[in-house]
């Protein structure tokens, strides 16, 4: 079987392209920058040079491929244009083309994230039937992004995962809060609920979705079944530091104003006044059911375990 992989030599996309190494599929990756390989390196991989948001870049390709899962996109950003440029637009490109070329695909695996359907109300998760309300740039283009792929659920078989906080080996987004939990002080705005999921449990899940009949044209919400509150979050990570931070809950206000000056040194951190709209909400949990009772997929890794294994990667590559 071919496989196509966008986003592979990120976070997630790498995983998800080790994974499917040792599933026997003979995978493809199309990659913006061949110097940002590090995650790839010593794989059995073909590189596709190009950039989904630039379509010219990838209209030669030759599309004969049996699944194609899509993980393109960027996280953080200077300036809300690009977002929509790069989870958007670079994704109508790349189901706009697969979509003609290739109408015979087994399965068009789209991940997005929980950001595309926005925060829970009045403490209830959200499901697969509620209906979008982003709060952030960065979520409102991956709204866009899953609304040009279920345009084409007609014409090709589309499966789209929303996987909340994910964390793992090689993340560099909550490696920020493991930093911060290692110098002793920790700031949050509210104690909130969180959905949340180890990276090896939501390749699983992507997997197991693509493989599936039953996910032909369906979206469904891949995470722990039971959320956690901001407390006990730090507390995984505190334990696996073995360490003791000082809690400090920062006014909103406040906390605009010390984002809006760090940022002034760092454009693309993931503390920004784009992800204080997120982090300023109370409630962030999906609700698993769907998953469970059509897929018939549960998480394996507890938080704890989660954390531990994160914190040893972290130490054994020397990024704590």
């Amino acid at each position: 079987m071919k496989a196509l992989v966008t986003g592979a030599t990120g976070f997630i996309g790498s995983h998800l392209t080790e994974a499917l190494i040792k599933e026997n599929f003979d995978v493809y990756c199309i990659v913006r920058n061949p110097l940002k390989l590090r995650f790839l390196q010593g794989l059995n991989v073909r590189l596709i040079q190009g950039d989904c948001s630039q379509k010219e870049t990838i209209e030669k390709i030759d599309w004969n491929f049996d699944y194609v899962f899509n993980l393109s996109g960027i996280t953080k950003a200077s300036h809300p244009e690009e977002f929509f440029q790069s989870n958007y637009i670079g994704t109508k490109n790349l189901v706009e083309l697969v979509a003609e070329r290739n109408p015979s695909i087994k399965r068009f695996v789209h991940v997005i994230s929980l950001a595309a359907v926005g925060p829970c109300k009045d403490g209830f998760s959200v499901t697969e039937n509620t209906e979008p309300s982003p709060v952030s740039d960065y979520g409102k283009s991956k709204l866009l992004g899953e609304r040009a792929v279920i345009f084409f659920k007609d014409k090709i078989p589309i499966t789209i995962i929303r996987p909340p906080a994910v964390y793992g080996p090689r993340d560099i987004d909550f490696l920020t809060f493991f930093k911060m939990i290692k110098s002793g002080i920790v700031f949050y705005f509210v104690n909130g609920v969180y959905s949340m999921i180890y990276v090896d449990d939501l390749i699983n899940g992507i997997i197991t979705a693509s493989k599936s009949e039953k996910a032909v044209g369906e979206t469904f919400f891949i995470a722990d079944s039971q959320p956690y509150n901001t407390h006990q979050i730090v507390e995984a990570i505190s334990e696996a530091l073995g360490k003791r931070p000082i809690k400090i809950k920062i006014p909103q206000r406040i906390g605009k104003f010390l984002i809006g000056v760090f940022q002034k040194f760092d454009k693309k951190s993931i503390i920004n006044s784009d992800k204080l709209k997120e982090l300023a909400q109370p409630c962030w949990a999906c609700n698993t059911q769907k998953a469970e009772q059509l897929l018939g997929f549960k998480t394996k890794i507890n938080l704890k375990e989660g954390m531990e294994w994160t914190a040893k990667w972290y130490r054994m590559n020397q990024w704590l």
